[in-house]
């Protein structure tokens, strides 16, 4: 197998018909809007796009032990990042479940296993921008909770997707693998 890559990733994607609320937030706070979907970052890195096909049957296997579940995106939650630097980002709910699925694709890719090497561990989120300033953070979190309307999704696929360099360095899907048997 090669080395990991920052071109790939194993990612749970909200459904499409869900993905304007999101989009409104990330286009308002977002660097990296115009480069991600929306989603939840199971593997990053990953393995190169030209080995997608032979580490698809094991994800395969992996994830027919993973019934679909059910996923809310109810609450923000922010990570620090040093001096005054924060990423906000939705709080996927039931965490169990999408710690579970991550554990299980980090089982057969043991190698890949940088988002769960945070002193916290692998911390389910969907990110929606970057935030600067200590003072800034609570307000904004503050305000886009109190204004937030729930959304909520049946996790029944993951996303293996795939980017090229600049300036055609836009994220997209290389193939889906569902949940459960």
């Amino acid at each position: 197998m090669s080395l990991k890559t920052h071109k790939t990733a194993v990612v749970l994607i909200p459904p499409e018909e869900l993905f304007e609320p999101i989009q409104v937030l990330r286009r308002e706070h977002d660097r990296h809007f115009e480069r991600w979907m929306p989603h939840i970052t199971l593997v990053y890195p990953f393995r190169p796009r030209d080995e997608f096909d032979m580490v698809r049957p094991a994800l395969r296997d992996a994830c027919k032990s993973i019934a679909p579940f059910e996923l809310r995106l109810a609450r923000f939650r922010n990570f620090r990042h040093g001096k005054g630097s924060f990423t906000l980002w939705l709080a996927p709910e039931p965490t169990d479940a999408v710690v579970r699925l991550q554990a299980t694709l980090e089982s057969v890719l043991p190698d890949c296993n940088d988002a769960s090497r945070h002193a916290a561990g692998f911390t389910p989120h969907l990110s929606v921008g970057q935030i600067r300033g200590s003072d800034k953070i609570g307000h904004v979190q503050e305000d886009l909770q109190a204004s937030w309307k729930p959304l909520a999704f049946r996790a029944e696929k993951i996303s293996l997707i795939w980017r090229n360099e600049r300036p055609d360095d836009i994220f997209r899907v290389g193939c889906l693998i569902e949940l459960g048997p």
